[in-house]
């Protein structure tokens, strides 16, 4: 089932949802999907005139295919900010909790220019990301990789960034929405991953994403450039930022995780 499919059957269902099998990631269903799901959830108490400006989500424990319990409440809605906190719960346990700012624009005279995206290699001429069974998680094949800066995960890479191009496999024309950007942003691996010289268990711990408005009217069949850099990393723990591009140099989004890795 693809991400587009298994969203328009939540959006009609009004039980409780499903997290289908095939998405994957070690023990665990894949991070941007489910952050996707409370997000749409906490997107619902809001105005929608009201832009999403900020997204933290803490992984608190690992969400397994079945069925899942999504809650939000507004914890204030002022004249132009509205502050808005969700939760997963699996089996009566909270799994996923999140804490998202929406604000509505309004003039300024303060402007700052973004960052030009970086000079990659065309997909055609980047390396793909390939699916190992039992190495690469089951949800990679979901999407489609090309690798034009850093190199493969566990190659014992000195090189703290990775990065290239990335889009739904089956992916929809229709204009891209931040549950699309989510997973897009996420399904990359963690960019810490190719400085390991054998596989290695690894996840986020918390995640933080910042858009910006307005977002392309791109389609989510579309190729997006990401490039993430470690920060720091020390004691089984490491800080990744990174940033999302779409095919014409736009910036859409600044992320940054904690990651957290077993080697």
């Amino acid at each position: 089932m693809t991400f587009d499919q298994l969203f328009n059957e939540w959006r009609e269902s009004r039980g409780a949802q499903q997290v289908p099998e095939g998405w994957t990631q070690g023990r665990a269903t894949f991070g941007g999907l489910v952050a996707a799901i409370l997000y749409e959830k906490m997107a619902a108490e809001v105005d929608p005139d009201a832009s999403l400006r900020s997204l933290t989500i803490s992984f608190v424990g690992p969400v397994a295919a079945g069925a899942i319990e999504s809650s939000a409440a507004t914890l204030r809605a002022g004249r132009s900010v509205t502050q808005v906190e969700g939760h997963i719960r699996q089996e009566g346990s909270v799994v996923l909790a999140g804490l998202a700012s929406f604000g509505k624009g309004r003039k300024s005279n303060i402007n700052v220019a973004t960052d030009s995206a970086p000079e990659f290699r065309a997909p055609g001429n980047s390396e793909a990301l390939p699916y190992i069974p039992g190495v690469v998680p089951e949800f990679t094949q979901k999407f489609d990789y090309r690798i034009a800066r850093g190199q493969l995960p566990f190659s014992g890479s000195s090189d703290t960034r990775l990065g290239g191009w990335v889009r739904f496999r089956d992916g929809s024309k229709e204009p891209v929405t931040i549950a699309h950007m989510l997973a897009l942003i996420d399904a990359w691996p963690p960019a810490i991953l190719p400085m390991l010289k054998q596989p290695a268990p690894a996840s986020s711990l918390t995640w933080t994403v910042e858009f910006i408005e307005p977002l392309p009217q791109l389609g989510a069949d579309q190729w997006w450039q990401y490039l993430a850099e470690v920060e720091q990393a020390a004691d089984g723990y490491g800080v990744v930022q990174a940033r999302l591009w779409d095919a014409e140099g736009r910036l859409v989004a600044f992320t940054r995780q904690t990651v957290t890795v077993f080697d």
